[in-house]
């Protein structure tokens, strides 16, 4: 379901996502409000899910994650009992940061962070020993040319 939310809100969302760090007196200023109603609208639109958990941003290569790898999965299995395993592997693993199921002839895709090839294959055996997997293509990035958590939050319709 669609949260509702105005000009002022997709304001605030925008500045959030720019950096949340920011003291909620700065954001009101961003915004072009004041800090009570600034506040009260980020516990509503956390209250409502649209603010989740809030984190901070690394760089990968600089603390040594330095292969990003697009692991393209093709499974024979369709069971709820193997998509149960396989789903605990992914969430059990802190390399796969991201994993999504497909339309298409490609089951699943996840993008998957480690030091270099050598930690991808020791992640890729450890995974196969776990789940029955069909096929599996791993491609490597060779350049990571955009990367944004930030969604296109327009003006409001």
């Amino acid at each position: 379901m669609t949260v509702q939310i105005d000009a002022l809100d997709r304001k605030i969302l925008a500045a959030l996502q720019e950096d949340a760090s920011r003291s909620l007196d700065e954001i009101a200023r961003v915004v072009g409000s004041s800090k009570t109603p600034v506040w009260s609208r980020i516990r509503k639109l956390k209250e409502a899910g649209v603010i989740g958990r809030q984190t901070v941003l690394l760089d990968a290569e600089k603390l040594g994650f330095e292969a990003c790898f697009f692991v393209l999965i093709r499974t024979s299995e369709h069971e709820a009992d193997w998509q149960n395993k396989f789903l605990a592997a992914l969430r059990a693993r802190p390399e796969v940061q991201e994993a999504h199921r497909l339309a298409g002839e490609i089951d699943y895709i996840l993008k998957v962070r480690v030091q270099n090839a050598r930690a991808y294959d020791a992640f890729y055996q450890a995974l196969i020993s776990e789940v029955k997997i069909y096929n599996v293509t791993a491609l490597l990035s060779m350049e990571e040319i955009k990367a944004s958590p930030l969604l296109p939050l327009g003006p409001a319709s």
